[in-house]
């Protein structure tokens, strides 16, 4: 896996998943997939399952095997529960078996902070795996922090940031707020969907999301 960008979030629940169907949209036809390394709440929760509908993906676009884990929790907690351990060095062993030639667009649980183990958080995934991080944030109050915080702990660590998404009702003082404060790019402020079918996201990601091709670098265009 040695180009894409892994998706992050300041929350969970945030939108994480439909941003990362509306990328495939916005960058097919290059040649890009989606990989969700770590799925807690299995088989009821499944990202994989709900990206290849949303995203409209062929069978390659998708690389399926990862860690799953039947508790709603964080990963830690859940591979607790199960007498299980997520070992960081499995999750890069399996990154490694992903097609080389493809892009991939990596989508992690939760934000950065959340436990894989004892030791090692998403964060130190995001590292290892040497992929830029893309953002998803809420749009409405408290977001400048969450959001501000988020970008500060990727510098800390020096992962580079492809950008950030902001989903909910456009904010235009918040999103100033985060590219100016932050020295981020908002690439995208994508709504919450009356009704989210694959082409209502299909139209607004083609449309709206990266105009001016900020991931052509990382995904192609």
């Amino acid at each position: 896996m040695k180009q894409g960008v892994f998706v992050t979030g300041t929350d969970t629940g945030i939108g994480k998943t439909t941003v990362c169907a509306a990328l495939l949209h916005r960058y097919r036809p290059a040649r890009i997939g989606y990989w969700k390394p770590v799925q807690t709440g299995a088989p009821e929760d499944d990202d994989t399952r709900d990206v290849s509908i949303l995203g409209e993906c062929a069978k390659p676009e998708i690389h399926p095997t990862g860690i799953r884990l039947p508790r709603p929790l964080s990963p830690h907690l859940s591979a607790r529960l199960c007498g299980e351990t997520i070992r960081l060095e499995s999750i890069l062993e399996e990154a490694e078996r992903a097609d080389p030639a493809r892009s991939w667009i990596v989508e992690g649980a939760g934000g950065l902070l959340v436990p894989l183990n004892d030791a090692d958080l998403i964060v130190d995934l995001i590292g290892r795996l040497g992929l830029p991080a893309l953002i998803v944030a809420r749009s409405q109050l408290g977001t400048i922090n969450h959001t501000l915080l988020t970008i500060e702990a990727l510098r800390h660590r020096r992962i580079a940031i492809a950008g950030a998404v902001m989903v909910g009702e456009s904010n235009l003082e918040n999103r100033r707020a985060i590219e100016d404060y932050g020295g981020v790019s908002v690439i995208g402020e994508m709504p919450r969907f009356p009704s989210l079918t694959a082409a209502v996201l299909r139209q607004w990601a083609q449309s709206e999301l990266d105009r001016a091709s900020h991931l052509a670098a990382v995904l192609g265009d």
